[in-house]
């Protein structure tokens, strides 16, 4: 059978979504691992973090929000792309923006998903859900702990 834990960093500045993420990670029956990042600077720290140590916790997908302080999304997004060691990651773009211009930029810098945040618990609990089954259960992600990208 597959794997029954998966690495997930949340990259989020903002502590009540950091939370509420959690806990609506926690409400749905998949195990996973949760990193936070507080913005694009410490995300990009702790995938080298992780690179540098053996990829002990390399994540299996990142949940980005577009506007954080220091480095927003959009950069921390071109910067994971552009490098052969993170580009493999998914990135699932979550948001409060529903702006055209931030989904096509987005998808232009190399998000694999681009979802606008709900309102609502439930709707976030529901997202959560939909993310773990598709991005954890049904598609193949490489396994990134066996074969070191150089």
């Amino acid at each position: 059978m597959g794997r029954t834990k998966f690495n997930i960093v949340i990259a989020d500045d903002d502590q009540d979504d950091q939370l509420l993420l959690q806990e609506a990670f926690q409400a749905t029956e998949f195990s996973n691992e949760l990193a936070i990042a507080n913005d694009g600077v410490e995300l990009l720290e702790y995938l080298s973090d992780q690179h540098n140590a053996g990829r002990k916790n390399w994540p299996d997908l990142i949940l980005l929000d577009l506007n954080m302080p220091r480095m927003d999304g959009r950069e921390a997004l071109s910067l994971i792309k552009l490098n052969p060691k993170f580009r493999s990651i998914p990135v699932v773009v979550l948001t409060t923006s529903s702006d055209e211009d931030d989904i096509l930029k987005s998808y232009a810098l190399g998000a694999n998903s681009y979802i606008c945040k709900p309102v609502s618990f439930s709707g976030l609990v529901d997202i959560v859900d939909h993310v773990n089954r598709y991005w954890l259960n049904l598609v193949q992600l490489p396994l990134c702990t066996a074969v070191p990208v150089t």
